[in-house]
């Protein structure tokens, strides 16, 4: 599994990471055999957020969280050798966004329990708050590292200028932001391409700024979520008769290099120089061994440039 460096940390970490968003509905074992294949492939990594399992029966805030702890009863020194990223921000009861000290600290406590842990490695906003107090996140983040419960934050679905709002406050490094891209959504990393040409769609800069060149620049990871969605849930391009020209040319380069699609989907994120990691969202333990080999995979540039090319996207 190749690796990349955490923000500005100095931390190396892997090129995939294992997202829990979806395993409410899973038992013990299947958890354990998730996270098992997980590490099988060099994934360390795993992704969490206080909203997930919020719809299951039963369920709640902070439910998947205590579903990956209570499945896998890591101790000590196996909780020592991985990394738990979660999130926080989003409150289901009447929707909306939560970026005070009062909802951080206690959402944070609460993961931490869930979690079954004395520390959280990242923690990130989930969503931007059109109501943020960056004051009252500075806070929230002194507070929680100077106790030792983070060790590093970041943001996600975050803009050049809200991220650099919070910055206003904010004295810990940002170390990763994520956001949604796939070869089919990737207006962030085609927008740029068009620039100067009129009628392209791509010429239009939509996230404030340029997001890829803005976090190269103040190195921030980029995380991307929804690595194999056609757009915003609704469903994979992989297999779908909507891209039968990007299928075809996943599937020539799958077997040139002796993998699957979803390999050389994840390689064509992987491949960018801003050094992203993906995250994936299945709970399919042969899925994660089939997406992880796509981070030892360099697609060359004309490889890469043509998939952009086959997802819709127009190279000028």
């Amino acid at each position: 599994m190749n690796t990349v460096l955490l923000g500005t940390t100095g931390v190396r970490a892997p090129k995939i990471i294992s997202g829990m968003m979806r395993i409410a509905d899973k038992t013990d074992e299947q958890i354990r055999e998730l996270y098992m294949v997980a590490r099988e492939v060099g994934i360390d990594f795993f992704d969490h957020a206080d909203l997930y399992g919020f719809k299951h029966p039963g369920g709640g805030p902070h439910f998947c969280e205590r579903r990956f702890s209570e499945a896998l009863g890591l101790s000590n020194a196996e909780r020592e050798q991985i990394t738990l990223q979660t999130k926080t921000s989003i409150v289901d009861d009447e929707w909306h966004y939560d970026s005070s000290y009062e909802h951080i600290v206690s959402s944070v406590e609460e993961s931490l329990r869930a979690l079954g842990t004395d520390y959280i490695d990242v923690l990130l906003l989930h969503r931007p708050d059109a109501l943020i107090e960056p004051d009252e996140v500075a806070r929230a983040f002194d507070e929680l590292e100077s106790a030792g419960k983070v060790r590093s934050f970041g943001v996600s679905n975050y803009t050049p200028r809200q991220i650099d709002l919070l910055k206003t406050a904010v004295r810990q490094p940002i170390v990763a932001n994520q956001v949604q891209l796939s070869v089919t959504h990737s207006t962030i990393v085609a927008q740029g391409l068009a620039s100067n040409m009129v009628k392209e769609a791509d010429s239009l800069t939509r996230d404030g700024g340029g997001i890829v060149d803005y976090c190269r620049i103040n190195g921030i990871t980029i995380q991307a979520w929804s690595p194999f969605q056609k757009s915003f849930q609704d469903g994979v391009f992989l297999g779908d008769d909507e891209f039968p020209e990007l299928n075809a040319l996943l599937g020539k380069l799958a077997a040139k290099y002796g993998v699957t699609p979803i390999a050389i989907a994840t390689a064509w994120i992987t491949r960018h120089p801003a050094g992203m990691q993906v995250v994936l969202g299945t709970t399919t333990p042969q899925r994660v061994t089939d997406a992880a080999a796509g981070s030892d995979i360099r697609l060359t540039r004309g490889e890469w440039y043509g998939l952009l090319q086959a997802a819709g996207h127009r190279v000028p």
